[in-house]
């Protein structure tokens, strides 16, 4: 791929200081972190949409390395591997490149881009985090000229402490949970769990039928079934973890189904898209239907709502959506993005972030460390036509 002219890269530096230099106003320490990361990271916690668009490889080691396919995964690692108190209050901020598979339009190759980005650690006031990031990310956004934007709120704290409140088995509202990003799989799961549609039998319908007869534990039956079949094992799968799933496909089978108003709940809280406030008073009206952990999630949506308009945030002219979730699936909570209007009429997405309470902690920390942050794709600003300085 050809390489950036001077002038180019004389924008993107302009870009660079510009941005960052509202983010280090603010506290944030700037950093470089390292364009080599371990790639079990970014495969095992980032989701379909990042693991398949990652370029990975592996170093005379035997090790499994990757490019960073974005910034935030590495500035968590940068902050466990420099700071002298992990679990300390800490705001950084970069400017570099990642690199993913990926195409725009007209099929043109585009391996590598610019991004931009903010991440507050440890803090402890998630309200007033969340509001302060988005905030600072409109601040570096208009450092830049940009002023026409649409920004896109949603909240998987609110999805997982609804399925929290519902009685369900755990491994369905772990099912659920993982079919979030995939609407059509979610909506086919969700009507399976309710009884609404029933799965055709198989072959694995048969089994089941043998599994459910016999004296074997499932350990023990899925043995017995490979020795007298001659099979061998798929790569990467042991005995135990096709015998666990045996087990859940035979306990759906006697569990009962999701009773109809749960199954309405759901879809109630799914089917909301509109102004914060308006989304308020919805998600209020679920939460007397249900316990404590969803009314503690739609209090903790209240408070950030009034931490934004603390923050000087226009609330009025966002808008909330229950199924958005972003594509990144290590969000826990609060998520958000802002889409530029394009020349020909459709939307150019050029930043996004959220809140990742479990990443530090997944990634070595002894205890789960709040986390929130945001990431600008710079290079989407400085494409003809955008009016951007």
């Amino acid at each position: 791929m050809a390489g950036k002219s001077s002038d180019q890269r004389r924008a993107t530096d302009a870009l660079y200081a510009s941005m960052t230099s509202v983010f280090e106003a603010a506290g944030a320490e700037f950093i470089e972190p390292d364009i080599l990361q371990p790639a079990d990271v970014f495969l095992e916690r980032s989701g379909e949409h990042i693991r398949s668009r990652t370029y990975v490889f592996t170093d005379p080691s035997g090790a499994e390395l990757c490019l960073r396919p974005d910034l935030t995964v590495p500035a968590c690692r940068y902050h466990l591997e420099h700071a002298g108190d992990v679990a300390a209050p800490a705001r950084y901020c970069y400017a570099g490149k990642a690199f993913r598979h990926s195409t725009q339009a007209g099929n043109s190759p585009v391996r590598e881009f610019d991004q931009i980005g903010l991440e507050i650690f440890g803090t402890g006031n998630s309200a007033r985090d969340d509001a302060e990031v988005l905030a600072l990310t409109l601040s570096a956004l208009k450092a830049a000229n940009v002023a026409e934007y649409k920004i896109e709120l949603g909240d998987l704290g609110l999805f997982n402490a609804l399925l929290a409140s519902l009685d369900m088995p755990d491994r369905w509202r772990t099912r659920l949970k993982r079919q979030f990003w995939r609407p059509r799989a979610f909506r086919d799961l969700l009507n399976q769990l309710s009884g609404k549609t029933q799965k055709q039998r198989t072959s694995i319908s048969t089994l089941l039928d043998e599994m459910a007869a016999s004296d074997l534990d499932a350990v023990g039956f899925v043995e017995q079934r490979i020795e007298a079949l001659e099979l061998e094992m798929i790569a990467g799968r042991t005995v135990e973890q096709v015998a666990g799933r045996l087990s859940e496909k035979l306990l759906d089978r006697s569990d009962p189904p999701l009773s109809p108003e749960q199954a309405e709940l759901i879809d109630h809280y799914l089917s909301i898209r509109s102004a914060p406030a308006e989304a308020l008073a919805q998600l209020q009206q679920i939460a007397a239907a249900t316990n404590g952990a969803f009314t503690e999630a739609v209090e903790t949506f209240a408070a950030r709502i009034e931490a934004m308009k603390a923050a000087g945030l226009a609330v009025d002219c966002m808008e909330f959506a229950a199924v958005f979730g972003r594509s990144l699936e290590y969000y826990t909570g609060f998520v958000f993005q802002i889409d530029l209007p394009s020349p020909d009429g459709s939307t150019r997405n050029i930043a996004g972030g959220g809140r990742y309470d479990t990443m530090l902690a997944d990634i070595g920390a002894p205890d789960m460390i709040p986390a929130v942050g945001s990431a600008i794709h710079a290079s989407r600003l400085l494409l003809p036509g955008q009016v951007v300085t």
